[in-house]
């Protein structure tokens, strides 16, 4: 019976130790399948360059991935290889099935395999494959099974085994190999030397991987008999406790990681991660994220990240990630609202219950052993440490979490937050409801219901703030900022027209023990003089005009925030505040219900749309590196590309910059390029963004942008400067990567072409110099003799024009003589014709007055009758009226003034006799006086005749009416 107890305690004990138990905290795990990096399946090995690129022994080749970008070098004979490692002449050393050597960069920057076998003796080259490659000083070895290869200026030595050499790797500053027969042996002054015995090893001893854990020892595993701590010449056991491990079981390798716990592989259950003491933290394998759990290789980066390469494929785990997600399955995917911290245990509120965790004394609570309780399954809003008492809001009211269980304070309404208020010296609990604010007093340790705040104030009170004058503040994210005075009816709303920048979307917080309000435009607080809100100077410097949704200072005094869908901290820990964000959480957090728990620097809890996340933010500043960028290839394109530059530099493992000599001058066929650059960073790869700047092309840096190549197309011919550099989500500017390079001109712009164009442009220049040279004689004697018969035909042209001239000026002077001699005449016979009209009419008029005087005499009558008289009188008056016999006057007027009155019957038709009788006497220049005489009128008739006249004629007022017609007769003249 006693028998069957202890065994039962036995088989108990081993059930509990095989238990496993998984963090909190979930780690990033990034799987690189196959058919993404396009290379064998199986990695045997795994190393990094100065540069950060990661580099595979792949069963395919060298397998090289910078973060952006995979490449794969086969050996020649295309075979597996087994081992890389870098020499301290910075080659890459390599060796495979039946091959060994090194890669170094062409002059084009590519890498090229170098093979060393030809250094070998004939009887040597046959050695099937190279397992392992150990650089010792400036040495460089090669282990197969039946040699191992010591490549030393520039020659091979060879070792033989006793029977087969099983390793080789480094032990504390020494160079070690195993032989199957003889042991473990060291390699001194030239020679094998024993270290261990084969006797003091135990059977079937086969090392598959070694770190140094102190200055004097090194963890050691093996294939199968465990794993071991190497000290000396001391082999010791070393066995790891938990997860029902089986320290026989196949070990693949160990590292140490960057906390001082060891992460040890396997060929059947992934990794383990154990400590110092040899207890197993954590066990990961294909149901934990691997794509399988054969562990082939491990190797951990710079930024203390571990990569594996798996049978099939390979995997990054982010081990020094300071962001993790809490999600387990405890919690359903629910969203998370709240953490509290209380009575050494954490709680969590989800959109599907409250949560209890013990919390153990972890710097980081992320490790904290997933031993999750329920305690509701209710819509929880909120968990709030107040008064040293852990309060929830649900969606059903308020709780109560004592010794584990909820307790209802108030089922009346929804809960959403809990602050302590003192009022009159005594303590009071204010608390956010859906109807506005209730006041709770303690009394004996339990709260009892005061009722509303302010009975007027219905609305929902999801943020809740308590100002040092006891005034309880509250948002409300469509209507405004309401502050709510205890004790009195008085409320206060504060909208757009009281300062805020909108009456939207304000919410209430309390930073660093003032109540302040997140905005669209910033952080502002209350003006108590003005009772206004003004934009917050105190912060107007650290957030500008961002637009907020939320507000949590955390110990440190640090600001985290929210804005629109993304998380970011105001760091108060340097000179002045700065600004970081957490790209990592960006579109994860719960959008509208966004909460921030910080416990301290190495532990905040923010809500996630499932579950929550966990940040080490001292972790996370510390993780902030220095960034590098590098121009992984550039390629000229002409139809077909021609590489001009494969990524190196130097040697593989330099962080050299290009040369003079490395300058290509390249053709002017060759004037497109394409150029593909990255950034060997790899847990925020996503986060990166670059930068370009071809200096003689473009004017300024390109804006950032994720693209990781660059094209340029028919560049003029001139030299060139490449230049990119790459930031973080830290706003890290890497420093630039350049390349230069110089397109020649096209071969009818080079020197030689110039020349020859110089050339024939001096031949072209002498050519047509003699030419011009005799055609300029042939032109002159032309010319000469042209000249000499112009000038002949000239004296003969000017003495014929020279006559023609003075025969011209004679008829010119007798032209005008004999015109003025008209002219004289015309005037002359103008005067004798009026002279001889005047006559002529005064001449019938006498011999019409003698007519009837002749007649009277003749009558014999000694007295006139007075009847006689009268026709006497009546011939006189005809005779005043002598324009009635118009037709003879104006026969004689035209003639002496060419037709002058018939030009004017023509012009105004509208004119009678007597207007064209008054323009005949105003030719004649006759007085106002004469012309009424002749025309039997008064002097006034005259000027009422000249009046009408000109308004036939249609003469304007400051036209004289003589010069009118003298002008017409002036034409009539011509």
């Amino acid at each position: 019976m006693r028998l069957l107890i202890v065994f039962v305690f036995i088989l108990l004990a081993g059930n509990l130790t095989s238990y496993s138990q998984t963090y909190i905290g979930q780690r990033e795990t990034v799987n690189y399948e196959k058919k993404q990096y396009n290379a064998g399946t199986q990695n045997w090995k795994i190393i990094q360059d100065a540069q950060g690129r990661m580099y595979f022994a792949n069963n395919e080749g060298v397998l090289v991935f910078d973060g952006a970008y995979w490449q794969l070098y086969p050996l020649p004979n295309k075979t597996i290889v087994w081992s890389i490692e870098f020499g301290k002449d910075k080659k890459l050393y390599a060796g495979g099935q039946d091959e060994f050597g090194y890669f170094s960069p062409g002059k084009n920057g590519l890498l090229q395999f170098t093979s060393l076998k030809n250094l070998l003796p004939k009887a040597d080259r046959q050695f099937s494959d190279i397992w392992d490659i150990a650089c010792y000083g400036d040495d460089v070895f090669f282990r197969s099974r039946n040699k191992i290869f010591r490549y030393h200026n520039g020659k091979i030595n060879s070792y033989a085994p006793y029977s087969s050499w099983l390793s080789l790797g480094s032990y504390q500053k020494q160079l070690i190999a195993h032989d199957e027969q003889r042991g473990i042996a060291t390699f001194k002054n030239g020679n094998w030397q024993t270290l261990i015995d084969k006797k003091n090893l135990p059977g079937g001893f086969f090392i598959t991987g070694i770190t140094a854990i102190n200055k004097d020892s090194s963890l050691v595993t093996t294939a199968k008999n465990g794993i071991y701590i190497l000290s000396g010449n001391k082999l010791s056991s070393w066995n790891i406790n938990g997860f029902g491990i089986d320290n026989h079981e196949h070990f693949s390798g160990v590292v140490m990681l960057g906390d001082g716990t060891y992460l040890i592989g396997t060929y059947a259950n992934g990794v383990y991660q154990v400590n110092k003491r040899g207890n197993v933290i954590e066990n990961m394998s294909k149901k934990e994220g691997l794509q399988n759990s054969n562990v082939r290789s491990m190797f951990m980066d710079n930024n203390h990240n571990v990569w594996l390469g798996l049978d099939n494929g390979i995997d990054f785990i982010a081990y020094n990630n300071a962001v993790k997600h809490i999600n387990l399955a405890a919690f359903k995917d629910g969203g998370g609202f709240s953490v509290a911290a209380f009575d050494h245990k954490l709680y969590f509120a989800l959109s599907n219950g409250i949560y209890e965790l013990p919390a153990l004394n972890n710097i980081d609570l992320s490790y904290t052993p997933n031993n999750f309780r329920a305690l509701s399954q209710i819509l929880s809003w909120n968990l709030s440490v107040v008064d040293n008492k852990l309060l929830a809001g649900a969606d059903d009211g308020a709780y109560q979490i004592i010794n584990g269980k909820l307790q209802a304070i108030d089922k009346s309404s929804g809960y959403w937050v809990y602050r302590s208020l003192k009022l009159n010296g005594a303590g009071y609990i204010a608390s956010g409801n859906y109807n506005g604010v209730r006041l709770f007093s303690d009394s004996n340790n339990t709260l009892i219901n005061k009722g509303s705040v302010n009975n007027t104030y219905r609305e929902s009170a999801r943020f809740v703030e308590i100002d040092d004058d006891n005034n309880i503040w509250t948002s409300h994210p469509y209507r405004g900022v309401y502050r709510l005075v205890p004790g009195a009816s008085k409320l206060r709303v504060y909208t757009q027209a009281d300062g805020l920048p909108s009456t939207l979307d304000n919410f209430v917080f309390k930073i660093k023990g003032k109540v302040v309000i997140a905005t669209q435009k910033g952080i502002y607080e209350y003006n108590k003089t003005t009772d206004k809100f003004n934009i917050s100077a105190q912060y107007k410097n650290v957030f500008g005009t961002l637009g907020l949704r939320y507000l949590k200072e955390d110990p440190s005094g640090n600001i985290w925030f929210v804005q629109e869908k993304n998380i970011g901290v105001a760091d108060y820990s340097g000179p002045k505040p700065t600004i970081i964000y957490i790209p990592e959480l960006s579109r994860r957090i719960l959008s509208g219900f966004e909460n921030v728990f910080p416990v301290n620097e190495n532990n905040i809890f923010v809500g996630g749309e499932n579950g929550f996340y966990h940040i080490n933010y001292a972790r996370y500043k510390q993780n902030i590196h220095p960034l590098k960028t590098y121009i992984r290839k550039a390629k000229a394109n002409a139809g077909a590309d021609s590489l001009l530059f494969g990524g190196y530099f130097g040697n593989v493992n330099d962080d050299n910059k290009q040369t003079a000599d490395a300058m290509p001058s390249l053709s002017f066929i060759w004037n497109s390029l394409h150029f593909e650059y990255s950034t060997p960073v790899f847990e925020e790869q996503s986060n990166i963004e670059y930068s370009y700047y071809l200096v003689g092309f473009d004017k300024e840096w390109s804006e950032w942008s994720k693209k990781t190549e660059k094209d340029y197309t028919n560049l003029s011919a001139g030299s060139y400067t490449f230049k990119v550099r790459a930031r973080n989500h830290h706003d890290n500017i890497s420093p630039e990567a350049v390349y230069s390079f110089t397109i020649n001109p096209p071969w009818y712009q080079s020197v030689l072409a110039y020349i020859i164009y110089l050339g024939i442009f001096a031949y072209l220049i002498y050519y047509f110099y003699r030419l011009q040279e005799k055609r300029h004689i042939r032109n002159n004697e032309k010319r000469l003799l042209a000249q000499q018969q112009k000038n002949e035909e000239e004296q003969r042209q000017m003495a014929y024009q020279h006559q023609i001239k003075l025969e011209r000026s004679e008829k010119e002077l007798v032209k005008l003589k004999n015109e003025k001699l008209e002219s004289e005449i015309e005037f002359k016979n103008s005067e004798l014709a009026s002279t001889a009209m005047n006559l002529v009419q005064k001449k019938e008029f006498l011999v019409k007055v003698k007519e009837e005087l002749q007649r009277l005499h003749k009558s014999g009558k000694e007295v006139v009758e007075t009847s006689e008289i009268k026709k006497l009188l009546r011939l006189l008056t005809e005779e005043n009226k002598i324009n009635e016999e118009w037709e003879q006057f104006s026969m004689h007027f035209n003639k002496v003034h060419a037709d002058f009155l018939t030009v004017i019957k023509d012009r105004y038709p509208t004119i009678n006799q007597q207007e064209l009788k008054l323009c005949a006497y105003l030719i004649m220049n006759l007085s106002s006086k004469e012309i009424a005489q002749l025309m039997a009128i008064s002097v006034r008739g005259v000027e009422i005749s000249r009046y009408r006249l000109r308004k036939k004629l249609q003469i304007p007022t400051e036209v004289n009416l003589f010069e009118f017609l003298f002008e017409i007769q002036r034409e009539c003249m011509k």
